[in-house]
């Protein structure tokens, strides 16, 4: 029997750790006190403006944005289990037409866990935000996961959990 050398196997993948997301808003100074105050969200960097210039930062976003994007602001906060919210105010910033694209080819969502689902759902709501469907359950009378799908003020749409995403899916949450 002949072994294959270690060198040519394939590198085993393992799982990466959620960094940040980062979310275009209308207004950054709202956007940071509802994800502050309501979603309970660390400030770590208050809101800043970044202008197109030599710095390292303003050379970076040439690199992303390509020249000629001028400024906007910044904001840099964190969840409980340390993923970062990045949230940017660009000017002359507009709403899509469709704020839940789920046909469309990339992000459309992204989803925060909270055991008082419901009084995160009610304190989103008396912020101005919307709730798009009732409070469903996976295992009705035999485990208490739930979820919601809820937007921000500004038509941010992002989904409620009430238990993480592993308790939830490794049950057979469609069976």
């Amino acid at each position: 029997m002949t072994e294959t050398p270690r060198d040519t196997q394939p590198a085993q993948t393992t799982p990466r750790t959620f960094s940040h997301i980062g979310l275009s808003v209308p207004d950054l100074d709202r956007a940071v006190a509802f994800y502050r105050d309501v979603m309970g969200f660390y400030v770590i960097m208050e809101p800043t403006e970044i202008s197109e210039d030599d710095s390292d930062i303003g050379v970076m976003c040439n690199d992303v944005f390509g020249p000629g994007w001028g400024r906007f602001r910044i904001a840099h906060l964190a969840t409980a289990d340390r993923i970062g919210f990045e949230l940017f105010e660009f000017p002359e910033h507009y709403a899509p037409e469709d704020n839940l694209p789920h046909r469309q080819v990339g992000l459309f969502h992204f989803a925060i866990q909270d055991p008082d689902l419901e009084g995160l759902l009610a304190r989103i709501v008396a912020a101005g935000g919307k709730q798009r469907m009732p409070v469903r359950e996976y295992f009705p009378g035999e485990k208490p996961y739930r979820m919601v799908y809820v937007e921000d003020p500004f038509g941010i749409v992002f989904e409620l959990y009430s238990h993480s995403y592993e308790l939830t899916y490794s049950a057979g949450a469609y069976g």
